[in-house]
């Protein structure tokens, strides 16, 4: 009885430690300040990185991200099973639970925001573009690379496999706020509606959130699929709210 006992708590801390049976998030705080954001990199002065364009000073609040990208563990806690769209699939490791979980529209992802919401009494959310970039960057710490966390971007990210399916969160080195995985592993999405000028609109701007419409939301952060350009702090990503894909993931922003 006692072996017995001891086997159910091995396996329930177990589940905890991979995110089952625990909807505690880790979350990071970054205190807010103003930066320059955009890039007028000379190597990548091509028209399809105009968007990123003209560098400008904008001023962000304090606010909190979540440490690790929300993992395959977490989603199965909060929403009983994991995502329809695992269904039949054979390239995602549904196994991993400390994996991100992937395959997940803007909407779905709405949903399972709502829900963890309802358990656990707090108020995440996606972070916006602005914060996403400003946290990638290191915040107030920012060391200004050209990856979050190091201008050797093997050393932060997972990135350049054409095969293969996302790692387990946590295994590269942070950024200089503790935050892990902001380059490579999964693209992550953000709340904002993308257009490709709006950094023309927002100097010196407080807090923006991106147009009021769009087709495409802003994805952030590159994947374990994608080229160094894309694994970029500065690169702007996007897609329809509608795309699930593999290799794309997020993460939790908190106001403070």
């Amino acid at each position: 009885m006692k072996k017995q006992l001891l086997s159910l708590a091995v396996l329930l801390a177990s589940l905890v430690a991979h995110g089952q049976g625990n909807m505690n998030v880790q979350m990071v705080y970054v205190k807010g300040g103003n930066f320059f954001r955009g890039s007028d990199d000379p190597k990548y002065s091509t028209e399809e990185y105009d968007n990123e364009k003209p560098v400008h000073r904008v001023n962000v609040s304090s606010f909190s991200l979540s440490k690790y990208e929300i993992t395959q563990g977490l989603w199965k806690t909060v929403m009983g099973i994991l995502p329809q769209s695992y269904v039949g699939v054979d390239y995602v490791n549904k196994e991993c639970n400390d994996c991100p979980v992937v395959m997940v529209n803007y909407a779905e992802v709405q949903e399972f925001i709502r829900r963890l919401n309802e358990k656990t009494g707090k108020s995440y959310r996606l972070p916006t573009e602005l914060e996403w970039e400003f946290a990638a960057r290191g915040g107030k710490y920012s060391g200004n690379y050209r990856y979050a966390g190091n201008n050797k971007l093997v050393t932060v990210a997972w990135y350049g496999r054409k095969k293969g399916t996302a790692h387990p969160v946590g295994q590269k080195e942070p950024n200089e706020l503790g935050i892990f995985d902001l380059s490579g592993n999964v693209a992550e999405w953000c709340t904002d509606w993308f257009d490709p000028e709006y950094y023309r609109t927002t100097i010196d701007a407080v807090d923006p959130k991106g147009p009021e419409s769009g087709d495409k939301k802003v994805v952030r952060g590159g994947s374990f699929y994608d080229d160094e350009a894309q694994c970029r702090t500065v690169y702007r990503g996007r897609l329809t709210p509608e795309t699930r894909r593999w290799d794309l993931g997020f993460r939790l922003a908190m106001d403070n």
